[in-house]
């Protein structure tokens, strides 16, 4: 019998990190991949992004509703309830025997807390990850609390879930899944990507993505105007503007981003959702990528694409070296566009290491789901009382598993 391995999305963002291994789970003879797909997948002002799962070749198997038309804290609250009700219903009649699940939303505390409840075990991605702008950092480190096995994208992520009591032998390296492939293989056109979208794409241009700070001081409207204002003051730069997630504040900022690409008609324009593949082939070919996403961490050095990160939404997550911090004033921003598109930030992209990885996670977390059957008990791991010896055993032991993931 197969064992059933379902895995949950509930945004483009994470859906393109998980494709890879949802194209492992899916073509193993051992593995049957379920899909549960919710939340921003089926908003048409987010793109409507579920009719891009089942063109990848997946099937949906569950539907998972949950998203209110408020984005105030109240309505996500709601929201997640919503969530945690349907993913009990779709965990109930799917009945896996394992849970995958990456990151730090709110839609994926909704998954987390269904399946802790009802016994299914987790396997959490992206854990030990520090993002003190948002309070999807809190989120992270519940799923690790409810989470049987972890797949960390980098060795200081990995010793921070163990601190948080998890025995190291269910923690392992694999690197960031959304590097799988990224840098590989043909891109599209851009021309065919201009087609597609309406808009004629010329170089050079800033590629942007600005999600609200949910935890950190900054007014989401005024931090994209600052943005916006900011890649305007670059005359020759086309600016290719992506919608933020489902968060407490987003819609403003989706307001502000259209509008701005309205007063700006052949040099902006806003894009509910690119898809992976238009993502890729607009990412390769940026002057910079602008704002406070995690693709801009973690994807963009893939590409050599000089960064500029926005507030404190990624603060405290490792970052290469062609990405330059700012502040979400316009001046702090202006100062770094000013560094990123120079020789000086674009020979620190072309030279900078990515610590994500080297795009092999896919093949890593499939030979775990096929081989480890974590349990429904979550030992703690206590460092205090632990022998180093033990310890020290325990490293070496899974340091000696070649799994991918390590740069």
């Amino acid at each position: 019998m197969k064992r059933r391995i379902a895995v949950f999305t509930g945004s483009r963002a994470e859906y393109g990190l998980l494709s890879g291994v949802m194209r492992a789970i899916r073509d193993d003879a051992t593995l049957e991949l379920q899909v549960i797909a919710g939340a921003m997948h089926f908003a048409p002002e987010f793109g409507m992004t579920a009719a891009q799962i089942v063109a990848d070749g997946f099937q949906i198997d569950a539907k998972v509703e949950m998203l209110l038309a408020s984005d105030s804290r109240v309505g996500v609250v709601k929201s997640l309830g919503l969530g945690t009700i349907g993913m009990a219903d779709a965990l109930e009649r799917l009945a896996p025997d394992l849970l995958v699940i990456l990151g730090d939303r709110f839609e994926a505390l909704a998954a987390a807390q269904a399946a802790l409840i009802m016994g299914v075990p987790i396997a959490h991605i992206h854990g030990g990850e520090i993002t003190e702008g948002a309070y999807d950092d809190a989120i992270r480190h519940a799923i690790t609390k409810m989470a049987a096995l972890h797949f960390v994208a980098a060795e200081p992520y990995r010793a921070r879930v163990i601190q948080m009591g998890t025995p190291p032998g269910r923690v392992i390296n694999v690197g960031a899944p959304g590097l799988d492939g990224l840098a590989e293989g043909r891109l599209m056109p851009l021309d065919e990507v201009s087609a597609q979208i309406g808009f004629a794409i010329r170089a050079p241009y800033f590629l942007a993505t600005y999600h609200p700070a949910t935890s950190a001081d900054e007014d989401p409207e005024a931090g994209c105007r600052a943005m916006l204002a900011a890649m305007a003051g670059f005359a020759g730069h086309q600016m290719i503007l992506t919608y933020p997630n489902a968060d407490n504040g987003g819609r403003a900022i989706i307001r502000c981003l259209e509008a701005f690409a309205a007063l700006h008609p052949g040099r902006a324009v806003a894009v509910a959702s690119l898809g992976r593949e238009r993502y890729r082939a607009v990412l390769a070919g940026a002057a910079a990528m602008v704002g406070n996403s995690s693709s801009g961490i973690i994807e963009a050095p893939a590409f050599r694409v000089p960064v500029v990160n926005i507030g404190g939404r990624q603060k405290g997550r490792l970052a290469a070296a062609g990405i330059r911090h700012a502040g979400v004033a316009q001046a702090e921003i202006s100062a770094a566009l000013g560094w990123a598109i120079s020789a000086t930030g674009r020979d620190a992209a072309q030279a900078a290491v990515n610590p994500y990885g080297q795009g092999k996670a896919a093949a890593a977390m499939l030979h775990i789901l096929k081989t480890v059957r974590p349990g429904r008990d979550l030992p703690f791991h206590d460092l205090a009382v632990q022998d180093p010896a033990a310890q020290d055993l325990a490293a070496q032991d899974l340091a000696s598993q070649d799994l991918g993931g390590r740069s």
